[in-house]
This record gives structure tokens, sequence and C-alpha cells, in this order.
């Protein structure tokens, strides 16, 4: 039976509009911020299901195509004779993932939902910060980021932030206690 471990690096092809999220989501993962990357994952994924709508019924036009390649995959497999039993297996692992999430509705649900993971995982939640310890987590000098919060209004200064943030956060300055504050 053929080593069954992956390669320590893999190259992998995402959709153009995902490349930043997937390259934001690596960063937390090689930094350890496991609970970051699973809220990352769940924001993307609520952001990725409210402009999807896809009808999966058994008829559908989109899920008929789909059918048809997946038997023509296992075909091929089949055809090729080696460890076709654990090529068919992860193939049947991933049909019953794709059958729970239609049995489930998640697929096609428009309207916003929690997602259900196998574990329970504590909500972060974020804490005021100085200007040294924001321009540590957006990776400027606090010199830096006076700077911009004096030279944006507050709208575009909460947008940068936003776009520096790992989790995609945006921070408000309060002058009245001298913090930057978090806004989701």
């Amino acid at each position: 039976m053929p080593d069954q471990k992956s390669p320590p690096s893999e190259m992998i092809r995402v959709p153009v509009p995902l490349i930043g999220v997937v390259r934001r989501l690596s960063k937390l993962h090689r930094q350890g911020h496991t609970i970051a990357l699973l809220q990352a994952l769940e924001e993307l994924l609520l952001r990725f299901d409210i402009n999807n709508d896809i009808d999966v019924t058994a008829g559908n036009k989109s899920v008929k195509p789909l059918e048809e390649k997946l038997l023509k995959l296992e075909s091929h497999l089949v055809a090729q004779g080696s460890s076709v039993e654990t090529k068919l297996e992860v193939i049947t692992k991933k049909l019953e993932l794709i059958e729970r999430s239609i049995a489930s509705g998640r697929l096609g649900n428009t309207k916003p939902r929690r997602l259900a993971y196998p574990y329970q995982h504590t909500q972060v939640e974020l804490q005021p910060r100085t200007n040294e310890s924001l321009a540590q987590r957006l990776g400027v000098t606090s010199q830096g980021l006076v700077a911009e919060r004096e030279n944006k209004s507050a709208k575009e200064f909460l947008s940068w932030s936003r776009n520096r943030d790992p989790m995609s956060i945006a921070w408000e300055w309060k002058a009245r206690d001298g913090l930057y504050h978090p806004q989701r």
C-alpha cells in the first residue's frame, strides 16, 4: 500500500477572489492562531453562503453534471486498478459530506447561520489596544499608525485597519481613553 502521508508543502489552486483570504488564513495557521483561523473560516463561509443561491434538489440541472462527473471519475479509477479501494473510500467520504450538507440545507441556504463544529471553541473577545500593541498587530510602526489615523477620516481609518488586520477587524480610535477599539 502506498504511503498515505502528504508532502510537507502542497500547491493548491484557488479562485482569484479567494487568494487574499487563503493567504491570510495560511498565515494565521502558521502562527498557531487556531481559534482566530476557525473564526476567519467561519466568517468566510458565512459570506460565501449569503451570496450563494444554489438549488440542490435531486432533479436539478446543476446537480446532474456533478453526478455524471463523479460517475466518470469512479469508472476511471476502477479502470486504473491500483489502490482503487482507497480512492473510492475517499470519494465515498466526500460524497457523504456533500449529502449531509444537502440534507441539512447548508447548500443553497441564503440566511446566515452558525457553523456546527464537532468541538467547542470559545469566542475570543478582543480588548482595546494601545498604539504600540495595535501597530504590532497591523504590521506597522507606532508612528506610522498615528500618521494613518491623523491623515485619514474615521471611516477611512476603519477600512485601512480592517485591511491590515489578520482577522479583518476594523479598529476605531477613541480619544477619551487613548485606545483603539475593535469594531466588527
